[in-house]
């Protein structure tokens, strides 16, 4: 199925909602302006294979192009409305994009960036147009708003947020299927979520991200329709479900500690009875947290465990997550695999690095080397993470492989830590990190945004270390707290501990003293 089928079956119905300015696109628009954006990359010299890059807030546009690129054989990179100018020249740069489209919102970042792109990149912008962007609507309102006379599958091909690096393009083969082809894995979470022509579902998340960009992929796919946040706000998250009777929603767990954070009277104010699947995922969610969140809301929580490369997944309901506490789930794409530093499968119950075995390959754009050591000799692949599996072939990860903290030679996991201090009344966000510590090598470390940063100081220090050491060991525990106003997260819930590292390595040559 494909919008161009719902378009015709029933062509008025809801598409496309935002939530703010209340603006509508029935799916015969999102079929026409699909098209039509499809007719006009094609006139541009995108042709099946080539790449368009787009960096815009959420806005109707964004998924009207996207449709575009599905339709039109090609791959569709979606970048962080928050990166640099540099960061989003290298992106454009790196996946040789052939159109860049943006906003006027964005114009001081892009206008700097647009400056580092190469000659043959077209650049499009919603709104005024400047300099080297021309405006989007008028450029494109000289095409028809009819089907190419080659439309193919296409995908996207997104680049990894950069917690632990240089950003990666994530690319896989073009389907080369026609455009009402599903992917297996749509076939597999549709089951999974239950997600029909009926369903309403709310992201609340930037489209720009993996999650939420493909999730309404799959809802457009089956004629359901999207109510797209343009900001995440806890409160009108709650009157969104109430005021368009959502059925399903996507959320990541810091979402979860704010709304646990409304007064109680907020809390119960509005009706959420149609709602009847919430998926998380993208970073791990604290058990004292998720619990909460289903005593609230009941039963609903669906949690997913996969990244952007698509090489496996994982998900648990709430049913069985209440009886498998903390797990990510059974596979139903890949099989999971455990193995030691040497290769070898461990023993159930024993941690290691998660691999996915028979799953879907990938692999990094322009980047060999890492898609190498993405790989083991089986072909099996990784996201780098850390855990074990259950006797019920449940996972549970420990963290990622890149944060581990080895202090005094003991390896420590700051999820642990993390899980414990979010959910201390007075932190909003939380992050543990290792850093140089001469006798031990690291030492761990919080840093810690609050509710009210006022009440930052050695007392509160002292207070939250306390408070962490009567549920975990004292060597797993901060030994220090920094506040700070804003942790680096991601819009999706992702935490860029990277630069949060690098504040306390500066100046060194090695991380390892």
């Amino acid at each position: 199925m494909n919008p161009v089928f719902f378009a015709q079956q029933k062509p008025d119905h809801p598409a496309i909602i935002m939530a703010a300015s209340g603006e509508v696109v029935t799916y015969k628009q999102l079929d026409d302006r699909s098209s039509q954006y499809a007719q006009m990359l094609r006139a541009l010299g995108v042709n099946i294979g080539d790449v368009i890059a787009v960096m815009m807030e959420n806005n109707a546009r964004y998924l009207e192009l996207y449709w575009a690129a599905l339709r039109s054989g090609i791959y569709f990179t979606a970048i962080s409305t928050k990166l640099t100018a540099g960061e989003v020249a290298y992106i454009v740069n790196d996946c040789q994009a052939k159109v860049f489209v943006t906003t006027s919102v964005l114009r001081s970042v892009v206008n700097e960036a647009a400056n580092s792109f190469g000659k043959h990149v077209t650049c499009l912008t919603l709104g005024q147009p400047d300099g080297r962007f021309r405006d989007l609507q008028e450029v494109a309102a000289g095409f028809p708003q009819t089907a190419i006379a080659d439309e193919t599958s296409g995908t996207d091909m997104l680049y990894s947020s950069g917690t632990t690096g240089r950003p990666k393009g994530i690319k896989r083969p073009l389907p080369g299927k026609p455009i009402d082809f599903i992917p297996e894995m749509s076939v597999i979470l549709q089951k999974v979520y239950g997600y029909d022509d009926q369903s309403v579902y709310l992201s609340t998340a930037p489209l720009y991200h993996s999650a939420p960009l493909r999730f309404c992929m799959r809802i457009h796919a089956y004629g359901g329709t999207i109510i797209v946040m343009e900001s995440f706000d806890p409160e009108n998250a709650l009157q969104l479900i109430e005021r368009y009777r959502v059925t399903h929603s996507q959320w990541v767990p810091t979402m979860f500690s704010r709304l646990l954070k409304l007064p109680e009277a907020v809390r119960s104010r509005y009706d959420l009875h149609t709602h009847v699947v919430a998926v998380h995922g993208a970073a791990p969610c604290p058990v004292v947290v998720k619990k909460q969140m289903i005593d609230w809301w009941g039963p609903v929580l669906v949690e997913y465990y996969g990244g952007t490369e698509g090489n496996g997944y994982c998900a648990i309901n709430s049913q069985e997550w209440l009886t498998h506490v903390g797990s990510v789930g059974r596979a139903y794409i890949g099989s999971i695999r455990i193995v030691d530093d040497n290769q070898r499968e461990v023993a159930i119950g024993e941690e290691g690095t998660v691999y996915f075995a028979d799953a879907p390959k990938f692999e990094y754009h322009n980047d060999p080397s890492k898609t190498a050591e993405a790989y083991n000799e089986n072909g099996w692949s990784t996201l780098g993470d850390v855990g074990r599996v259950d006797e019920d072939g449940y996972l549970y990860l420990t963290d990622r492989k890149a944060f581990m903290i080895i202090s005094g030679g003991v390896n420590i996991y700051p999820q642990e830590a993390e899980s414990i201090l979010i959910t201390h009344p007075k932190v909003a966000d939380v992050a543990v990190i290792g850093v140089p510590n001469e006798e031990f090598g690291e030492e761990v470390k919080a840093v810690v945004q609050l509710v009210d940063m006022a009440l930052a100081g050695p007392a509160l220090e002292r207070e939250l270390i306390e408070f962490c050491r009567g549920q975990l060991s004292a060597v797993k525990s901060p030994r220090s707290i920094d506040f700070d106003p804003e942790l680096p997260r991601h819009p999706t819930g992702k935490l860029y501990k990277r630069l949060l590292r690098d504040r306390y390595w500066k100046n060194r040559d090695s991380r390892i003293i």
